[in-house]
Formats: C-alpha cells, structure tokens, sequence
C-alpha cells in the first residue's frame, strides 16, 4: 500500500496511519544528512502549502542540530533554512506560485542560519521512532522506514485533526546549502 501512496500522492488519513503502524521504526542514526520530501495528501488543512512554497526538505547534522525547514532559493542552485517560528500555520494561504513568490521575497526576514530543531526517540502511536521535535512550536515530526533511503513522517501538532504525511527521500547529490 505504501508504494501506491507514494505514487499518487495522495491517501485517506486511515491508510496513512495504517502504514505508518506497520512500517518499521528508525533511530536517530538513519536520520543523518539532507533529506528531500513531498506532501501526501489527506484532506488536511495543510494539504498543498508546502510544495508551492518551495520547501526542498529537512537537514539532520546531529541529534541537536536539524534543520526542519529548508528552502530551494530562487535559482534553484542552493538551499536555505528557515525559522519555523516565523511561519504561522494558522492564516490561510494561497497554494499556487505565490506563495513561492512570497517566500523569495520574505527569505531575508524568515532565514536562520540556526538549528531549529533535534531529534529523539519518542513514542506515538505505541512504539518508538526517531522524531523531530521543533524548539519553538508544539510540532514533532514521527518517522518510519520505508526502505533505506526514504522515510514517511507524520506531522503531529497539537490541536491538530488528523495526520499532516509527508515523505522523505535520502539526497546525497552534491548542493550548495547556504547555512
């Protein structure tokens, strides 16, 4: 099931779990490096915000420092981080280029060159798995192994109805990450 969600994109928040329940859990360890992802659609609220904003993915350094937040730059040559603090997750967005337009102009303001994040082993949903837990909002990021290279991460937020999904794939190709 897991690779169907994959292809399409796209999954009811039960099948999401579902899988979530049945694939294996990660340590900290396999988190390590840079990761590029894309959003599985559920029906949640912040379905389709992410991709048309430019976000590329996630940096994991070490257990400490994570970047939760990184951004394609204009050219598309280079990668930036930005504070998730300074996103708020409660206005209501456009989900087309604008927003990527938006992000290009607010970059100055919204960039960090700061680790906003770390990564622990908690558990959810009953087992233990690598997480991200951001520093200055109530978010954690749960992850599973799919296989060796890719991960699906489940946003919990709280307050939040239903799973926020997400997939993440291993990228080792060479990248000018501007931290």
């Amino acid at each position: 099931m897991i690779e169907n969600i994959i292809a399409t994109r796209v999954a009811s928040p039960a099948q999401v779990l579902s899988c979530f329940d049945t694939l294996p859990v990660v340590d900290l360890s396999f988190m390590a490096g840079r990761w590029r992802g894309f959003e599985i659609k559920t029906g949640h609220r912040l379905d389709g915000l992410l991709e048309p904003s430019g976000w590329y993915g996630k940096l994991f350094i070490s257990p400490e420092a994570v970047h939760p937040l990184l951004f394609n730059t204009r050219d598309g040559k280079g990668l930036y981080a930005v504070d998730p603090l300074l996103v708020p997750l409660g206005l209501p967005f456009p989900r087309s280029s604008v927003l990527g337009l938006a992000m290009a102009v607010l970059r100055p303001v919204l960039r960090t060159r700061l680790p906003k994040a770390r990564l622990r082993m908690i558990e959810y949903r009953g087992r233990s798995t690598a997480t991200m837990a951001y520093d200055g909002k109530p978010i954690f990021d749960h992850f599973v192994k799919i296989d060796d290279r890719r991960v699906l991460g489940i946003m919990d937020l709280k307050g939040m109805a239903g799973p926020y999904a997400f997939c993440l794939e291993r990228d080792d190709t060479p990248m000018d990450v501007r931290l």
